[in-house]
């Protein structure tokens, strides 16, 4: 930049040749280049007070703008936050088919201490153990008086009541920090389903929330994946049905004395589990601990639905005969003999209490349930088709039920399928499977010939699954076990207005160690269908250990036990599911017309 000197040499000598005085050049050229400096200084100060105006009313407008924003939304608790890597608490809820919480989240706090900051660490730990009954008082008195530790957690998550209780002690040294718990609103109903939630990686303000059993945690991921943007999970489960089915199965559980019992219902076109129970069961909002020894479903735990693998007896009968049908080798009036000694491997078939039923039709070996007459049917089938059937109907495999503990339910087959196995299996034994799996084959047979996968989420449509016996076939199975009900061994079964179809299904219990089976301990099930004309639903019913005791001596067949609970099921749910009791009245006589 050039700058004007204030006393140019030109205008010096020419004012002194003129008489003028030089300094007067110089003082005008200051004022001068003063006066340029002060232009350009308030140009710059204008510029950045410009500058300075524009921020200030971009800010403004933003914060208007979010406070217009928070102004139109609902209100909401401010959360705390925290430094460092966060943990991600938020957890989707889980909810029933018609969109009732079967599991939701909730704020709660933890507690913790700073055992150096303490000052009454001895009577802090008195007044906890008033309020937290299972404290071990002289541990947490240690604990604090140890001068090593800095942090250590008291309780992981408190109710509201406790935390008073604990801010009223009024000791410096124990804080609280919030978290997120889960929290079952039902308590144990849909216990297994659900099977429980627990904390992962966890800080002193939040928690990480993992299932730890059941369908939290085969959804574990998706369940916690904020892309959900907090849609629900929706399951087939129907909250209502699962409750009522729940109250039966246990009342029939402890009437009969049983050990332990299972149910499924599941929708014969969709393969949708409305209802699983398995008993006893437990409140996945204080999950108990798994056994360390012994069997293990005496566990609360045990799924017996989906994880027990039980020889279901005679329910599986109605196989053979749709099989053996479907290969046009009987028809349900095919005569066979079911006196003729039947011998198969060294081993003699017999009836059960040694029944004589003669020269009967396939259909009343159904109805009376002749291992003899099942078995010659198997024999013609052969061990070779016979497998290919039931593997068709997803008895060799987990069903792919959406819990982690279905994988643990692989059914249990024989090594070598001799002609023996063929014709033990056809009436349920020597082959293992779980009432998941029966109640998929007895939902191929009432839909119509179409394998189905049962699963707990709730579908848009019935499967397209394989075909596995054609229509007519299916319509003869079920008219056989609708005649199970109204004339053989589950009369006890009817369900007025439903018209029940159905299979017992009773197996002697085998023992844990040494082989052999018990004499006196059964496994009792009772797979039906309603209605047996245009089946909607399959209901498996099995007891562990059941027994009768009101007459003369102690009955523990399917059909004194599993078929009763059964029918009183039916009775409840059957309403519940939206189908209407239908009743043939007949001619009605004697009825006179009165005109008015």
């Amino acid at each position: 930049m050039m700058r004007t000197p204030l006393r140019p040499l030109a205008r010096i000598l020419d004012a002194r040749q003129k008489g003028e005085n030089p300094d007067a050049i110089e003082k005008e050229n200051r004022r001068l280049r003063h006066e340029q400096m002060r232009d350009k200084t308030r140009l710059q100060s204008e510029g950045r007070l410009l500058v300075l105006g524009v921020m200030f009313f971009c800010a403004f407008a933003v914060i208007g703008a979010r406070m217009g924003t928070i102004a139109a939304t609902e209100a909401a608790e401010p959360r705390a936050t925290q430094t460092g890597a966060s943990i991600v608490a938020s957890r989707a809820d889980i909810v029933d088919r018609h969109g009732r919480v079967l599991a939701t989240n909730m704020d709660t706090h933890s507690l913790y201490a700073h055992p150096q900051q303490m000052i009454e660490p001895e009577r802090a730990a008195q007044e906890l153990g008033k309020i937290f009954a299972d404290m071990d008082v002289e541990a947490m008195t240690r604990r604090f008086n140890d001068p090593k530790k800095k942090f250590m957690w008291v309780r992981k998550k408190l109710s509201p009541e406790q935390m008073q209780a604990v801010h009223d002690i009024g000791e410096p040294g124990l804080l609280f920090g919030p978290r997120e718990m889960r929290l079952y609103p039902n308590g144990a109903i849909a216990s297994h389903v659900l099977g429980g939630a627990g904390f992962g990686r966890e800080g002193v303000h939040s928690a990480e929330v993992i299932g730890t059993a059941g369908i939290e945690k085969f959804y574990n991921d998706e369940l916690r994946d904020p892309a959900r943007e907090g849609a629900p999970l929706e399951l087939a489960i129907d909250l209502t049905v699962q409750a009522a089915a729940e109250e039966v199965l246990h009342a029939g559980m402890k009437i009969l004395n049983a050990k332990g019992a299972a149910s499924v219902l599941m929708d014969v076109q969709t393969g949708e589990v409305i209802s699983i129970v398995s008993l006893p069961d437990f409140d996945p909002n204080d999950r108990p601990n798994p056994l360390t020894e012994g069997n293990a479903s005496d566990s609360p735990l045990f799924n017996r639905a989906v994880q027990g693998v039980y020889e279901l007896g005679s329910t599986f009968k109605i196989f053979a005969a749709a099989q053996a049908m479907e290969l046009g080798l009987v028809n349900p009036h095919t005569v066979i003999d079911t006196d003729a000694k039947l011998k198969v491997g060294g081993h003699t078939i017999g009836e059960f209490e040694n029944h004589h039923y003669g020269n009967i039709s396939v259909e009343k070996i159904i109805v009376k349930s002749s291992n003899r007459g099942t078995g010659r049917m198997a024999l013609a089938i052969g061990p070779k088709r016979q497998q290919e059937f039931l593997a068709k109907l997803g008895m060799f495999e987990p069903t792919p039920a959406e819990i982690v503990e279905a994988s643990g339910g692989k059914p249990l087959l024989p090594k070598r399928w001799t002609d023996l196995s063929a014709v033990t299996i056809s009436y349920g034994h020597g082959i293992s499977t779980t009432p998941l799996h029966l109640a998929a084959g007895y939902a191929a047979i009432a839909n119509g010939g179409i394998a189905v996968k049962p699963t707990l989420l709730k579908q848009n449509g019935p499967q397209d699954g394989d075909r596995v016996m054609s229509e007519a076939v299916a319509a003869a199975s079920r008219t056989m076990l609708r005649k199970v009900v109204t004339e053989g061994t589950a009369s006890f079964g009817e369900v007025p207005g439903y018209h029940v179809g159905g299979k017992t299904g009773t197996a002697d219990k085998p023992k844990e160690r040494g082989g052999g089976y018990y004499k006196d301990k059964v496994i009792a099930t009772f797979a039906s269908m309603f209605p047996a004309h245009d089946p909607k639903y399959v209901l498996v019913v099995t007891l562990d250990e059941p027994v009768e005791t009101s007459g003369k001596k102690p009955r523990r067949t399917a059909g004194w036990t599993a078929v009763p609970v059964a029918a009183e099921m039916i009775g409840r749910i059957a309403p519940l599911l939206g189908l209407r009791p239908e009743f043939n009245t007949g001619q009605l006589e004697g009825v006179v017309r009165i005109s008015q």
